[in-house]
C-alpha cells in the first residue's frame, strides 16, 4: 500500500475520532455519510451506524479517560477509511476536503487537570497568561 495514504489514513481516523467529541462532529458525520452514500451506497447505511456508534463509545471513554478505547477507535476508522480509499482512491481528496473544512478551532480540545495543597498555586490557561503578583 502506499505510505502516503497509510499515512493519511491514519490521520484522518485520529481527526475523525477527535471530531466525534466536538461540536463540528454533526457537520463531519454527515459529509462521512454522504461520501459514502455516493461511493459505496450499499455499505452506507451500516458506515452512519457505526459513526454513531462510534460517537457514544468515545463519549463513554473520555469521561472515563479511556486512552485504549480512544485508540482501538482511532485504530477501527483508520480501517474503514483505508478500504474506502483503496476502493475508490478518487476519494481521497473528497476525504481531505471534508477534513480541512472542518473549523480546526472547533476540532481542538484542551483538557487541563490541576490540584494543589497546602499553600501551593495552580496557574492554567488555554492561551496567554499574565501574572503579576507581589
Amino acid at each position: 500500500m502506499d505510505p502516503e495514504l497509510t499515512s493519511f489514513t491514519q490521520t484522518a481516523g485520529i481527526t475523525l475520532v477527535t471530531l466525534m467529541a466536538t461540536d463540528a462532529w454533526q457537520h463531519t458525520r454527515d459529509g462521512l455519510t454522504r461520501l459514502w452514500q455516493r461511493l459505496q451506497p450499499d455499505r452506507a447505511h451500516i458506515v452512519s451506524d457505526e459513526l454513531d456508534a462510534s460517537r457514544e463509545e468515545v463519549l463513554r471513554a473520555r469521561s472515563a479517560a479511556d486512552q485504549e478505547m480512544l485508540s482501538e477507535l482511532c485504530l477501527q476508522w483508520q480501517g474503514y477509511l483505508r478500504r474506502l480509499l483503496l476502493a475508490q482512491p478518487e476519494a481521497v481528496e473528497d476525504l481531505r476536503r471534508l477534513l480541512d473544512d472542518v473549523d480546526p478551532e472547533a476540532a481542538a480540545q484542551i483538557t487541563q487537570n490541576g490540584s494543589a495543597s497546602g499553600r501551593a498555586r495552580v496557574y492554567q490557561a488555554g492561551r496567554d497568561m499574565h501574572i503579576n503578583e507581589r
